[in-house]
């Protein structure tokens, strides 16, 4: 269960990340409530997945899940550019994350 957890951690971050952009320094209420629950949600999820996790390797999962799934939003919702490098750094992410998934 804890990588299903650390999964789930990962995926709530992306959303309170995009909820950020959203809230406007949060000045807008809902979207400020739904970033401030997907932050709770989030921790709450890491700290469960920690109980059999290294802090390490899940740490880096977690942000690296959250840099990823920001990177795919802010590119579909908010036009940010896709350019070859840009690409490579997020295989690069991803690369990472396998490898410290199989170590």
């Amino acid at each position: 269960m804890s990588w299903f957890y650390l999964l789930l951690a990962g995926l709530f971050e992306v959303v309170w990340a995009v909820g950020l952009k959203y809230s406007d320094g949060f000045t807008r209420l809902w979207p400020s409530v739904t970033t401030l629950v997907a932050i709770a949600i989030s921790l709450s999820l890491l700290g469960l997945s920690l109980k059999e996790l290294p802090i390490s390797t899940a740490y880096a999962i977690w942000s690296g899940i959250g840099a990823v799934g920001t990177v795919i939003l802010g590119i579909f919702l908010f036009g940010e550019s896709v350019s070859a490098l840009r690409l490579v750094c997020i295989a690069l992410i991803l690369t990472g994350i396998a490898g410290l998934k199989l170590t």
